[in-house]
């Protein structure tokens, strides 16, 4: 399921690096919900939620169905 996951991000991740951004898998839960990193400008970018709805989340459920919800999570703060 990963493999498959990030061959559809390696589709959209151009748009999101042309932004100055980029999305990290962080996990895929058993009732197949992923959780998704922002990273880069995404990480502060207002737009970001529709990115993931409609950007991100279109693109995975469209070449893998089963997915049922792309979420995204912030990493904990290094300290």
């Amino acid at each position: 399921m990963l493999d498959r996951i990030e061959a559809a991000l390696e589709k959209i991740r151009p748009f999101l690096i042309a932004d100055g951004g980029n999305v990290k898998v962080l996990e895929v839960t058993e009732d197949l919900v992923v959780k998704l990193e922002l990273e880069g400008a995404c990480e502060t970018c207002p737009m970001s939620p529709m990115t993931m709805k409609a950007g991100v989340e279109e693109a995975l459920k469209r070449d893998i169905p089963e997915i049922k919800e792309v979420i995204a999570v912030n990493a904990a703060p290094l300290q």
